[in-house]
């Protein structure tokens, strides 16, 4: 707004918002109130809706969605189905930037370009790209409000599905805003979803893709999206806000994490929090959804360093999870909130003749036709490129409220979140993990398991099996600061606390000679159980070159208590080997990396890394390449 006096914005506010004008009036913040009036005159909505806290303003919203032509009711109460264009199906990686002032470079893996250049270009895309629209201005907090976590949002958006979304996934703002009045440190929130165009169901979806945008402004803190309306892409508060907490957190020492929390029970009335990071179809949410476990959230966690101890919340209260494969069998507490009343989106799935959902992978018969992204659909339809289109796309997705779920906890909204003691970091390797180990330190750990986090893709995924993609932390997607700095915060965060939480990895796709699973998807129980036991020293465990691994009694015990089932001697044996070739290819090619893709990589890394490699060789010198656990 320039160097507008507060005066003029007002007069802006009050001719655009019209009786909604007293709402954001009742928020004592000049800085708020300048943003918004830049947005409204650049947009120019033919109406504005300002979003309260209260129930009724929620379902103004809600309700909007299916008025809109957004959303539609589906067969169980609370339902509703929303399509996105048929590319616009996923995060769109190629025009995501982040706008970066001349001389600022965050390294070669880093999307980004000029900041004054991208602002000029956003701006133009969305002049006036809201007229004959609603804007719906919307506000949020990150973490539960009134804490040492909380980081207030405003959401400007002409889309009522992404403003009905983000009413199931965050918690409500507008309280929070009025309480802090002139707080300048809010994350910003631009979205159009452009011109429309009919789909299936006579839902309306974005138009021009082409024009797709997705920008990050670190300096003033700033998401920009346009033309698209699929959540990774809309959802501005959700990973990419994560890019702007990751930069304040670095700023300011506590972390931004692409993290589960959930709470494992032992013995009597023991609860103890663990934090995970998997990248997608590794088993994330499914880890969270254990049932007789309690979750506490399954996609991102802000940790921080209260009293010496770490401390971590779930920045959301909703999950936006891949549907895809979720059944009874599997997923029992899921199923259950995804078959029962209650308010749920689902995107991209198939619709049956009778408003019921189908995805792929759901218990049951396949139907024969219905309606999807690709609108009419049946069994054996094809895209222009000639490619079978399935009943749901493999990116379809449900958007609900963890309040659905019977093993949500109450710690959810805790302000002081729950005390940390453990982190596991998995992903999808065939080879070389052990389904469980738990590190010798936070260094170690945060070296050897968070750092060179690798996962091989799927068909689904990539197109192409077995690729092992590069993803320290399952967060390089998400990163604001060149990778080594980020490391070396996670060294420094656990070197600064009396007692940080102890590290593990997990592997729940290790196969068989013949090219089978190891486990079963239910095994991942008893792994949780293992490590329950190892951070208040309820179990032993054997001492091997990369890390600790469990005493099979005690496997055998845990299976039976837990899955009352055995678990043979020689599937541990298999299971538990250390596979000395494929790590110390691991480490090649990690150290490879970090040396020409990673500029300002800790030494301390090489260093680990390279003690990591002594310790196998030493190993292999003695017991040879693949060494039993009996052997240690």
């Amino acid at each position: 707004m320039g160097k507008r006096k507060n005066t003029q914005i007002q007069d802006i506010l009050k001719g655009q918002l019209g009786d909604q004008y007293q709402k954001l009036a009742s928020i004592a913040n000049p800085q708020l109130h300048a943003f918004i009036a830049e947005y409204v005159e650049l947009c120019k909505p033919t109406k504005v809706f300002v979003c309260t806290d209260s129930a009724e303003d929620i379902r103004y919203t809600r309700e909007a969605a299916i008025r809109n032509h957004e959303e539609a009711a589906l067969a169980i109460k609370g339902h509703t189905i929303h399509f996105d264009g048929y590319y616009d199906q996923a995060r769109d990686k190629a025009t995501s930037k982040f706008l970066l002032p001349t001389g600022v470079d965050l390294g070669p893996e880093i999307n980004a370009m000029d900041r004054e250049e991208g602002i000029r270009e956003i701006h133009k895309i969305l002049k006036n790209s809201m007229e004959g629209k609603e804007l719906y201005i919307k506000f949020f907090c990150l973490g539960p409000p009134n804490s040492e976590f909380a980081v207030p949002c405003v959401q400007l958006t002409d889309s009522s599905y992404v403003a009905h979304s983000e009413d199931l996934l965050y918690r409500q703002g507008y309280s929070e805003l009025r309480r802090l009045g002139d707080y300048e440190r809010f994350f910003k929130f631009v979205h159009s979803q452009g011109e429309l165009e009919k789909a299936g169901l006579g839902l309306l979806v974005s138009k021009n893709i082409e024009k797709r945008r997705v920008y990050i402004d670190l300096e003033d803190e700033i998401i920009y999206s346009t033309n698209t309306q699929y959540g990774g892409n809309t959802l501005g508060l959700k990973k990419l806000a994560m890019r702007l907490a990751i930069k304040r957190g670095s700023q300011e020492g506590w972390l931004t994490e692409h993290m589960l929390l959930m709470g494992v029970h032992g013995q009597g009335e023991r609860v103890t929090y663990f934090a995970g990071a998997f990248p997608s179809m590794c088993g994330k949410t499914s880890t969270a959804t254990i049932p007789d476990e309690t979750i506490v959230g399954d996609d991102i966690a802000y940790l921080r360093n209260i009293n010496g101890h770490v401390r971590a919340v779930n920045v959301e209260k909703g999950m936006f999870g891949i549907i895809e494969g979720v059944n009874a069998g599997d997923d029992p507490i899921l199923w259950k909130a995804l078959n029962s009343p209650g308010e749920i989106i689902f995107s991209n799935i198939l619709v049956t003749n009778d408003r019921t959902a189908y995805w792929v992978g759901k218990d049951g018969e396949v139907p024969q036709k219905g309606t999807n992204h690709a609108g009419e659909w049946f069994v054996g339809k094809k895209d222009k490129e000639g490619k079978d289109i399935p009943p749901s796309h493999k990116n379809a997705r449900f958007t609900l409220d963890l309040a659905l779920l019977t093993n949500v906890g109450p710690e959810l909204h805790d302000p002081q979140g729950v005390p940390l003691s453990g982190i596991i970091y998995g992903g999808r390797d065939s080879d070389t993990w052990v389904p469980v180990e738990e590190a010798f330190d936070w260094t170690h750990g945060i070296i050897t398991k968070g750092a060179v986090l690798e996962s091989e893709t799927t068909a689904a995924t990539l197109g192409k099996e077995g690729v092992r993609v590069f993803n320290p932390m399952s967060n390089l997607d998400f990163l604001s600061i060149p990778i080594g700095r980020y490391i070396a915060d996670n060294l420094t965060f656990g070197a600064n606390v009396t007692a940080p939480p102890r590290i593990f990895s997990v592997n729940y796709f290790l196969r068989t000679p013949d090219g089978q699973f190891a486990n079963q998807k239910t095994d991942k129980r008893v792994w949780l159980k293992w490590m329950e036991l190892r951070v208040h020293g309820d179990a032993d465990a054997i001492t091997t070159p990369t890390g600790f691994i469990p005493l099979y009694e005690d496997l055998k015990r845990l299976f039976q208590e837990i899955l009352t089932k055995d678990y043979p001697e020689g599937d541990y044996l298999h299971q538990f080997s250390v596979r000395v070739p494929h790590h110390l290819a691991k480490i090649d090619r990690l150290t490879e990396i970090y040396r020409t893709r990673v500029t300002d990589t800790p030494q301390q890394l090489f260093e680990v890394l390279e003690q990591q490699r002594e310790r196998l060789q030493a190993a292999q010198a003695q017991f040879g390449d693949h060494i039993s656990p009996d052997k240690f």
